[in-house]
């Protein structure tokens, strides 16, 4: 495995949406929404908890989080 690069820049607005979008069409999260204050409203079941995320450098690290666990949890197929 390669070891990450660090980013360049901050993630935009755009970036989180798109993330959002996929960790949604996915069901890796229920609902996924950008606040009016530019945080991001996150509920991972229809009856959990809301988590209120800053901004899309807290939800591009919640994509990276469960793509890694979701990685990490799939049997080897090599």
């Amino acid at each position: 495995m390669n070891p990450r690069t660090p980013r360049s820049s901050e993630p935009t607005a755009a970036e989180a949406g798109a993330w959002a979008d996929v960790l949604v069409r996915r069901r890796l999260v229920h609902t996924a929404v950008l606040a009016p204050t530019g945080q991001w409203l996150v509920q991972d079941r229809p009856d959990g908890p809301l988590r209120v995320l800053m901004g899309p450098a807290d939800l591009v690290a919640l994509a990276a989080i469960i793509q890694h666990h979701t990685r990490t949890m799939r049997p080897e197929t090599r």
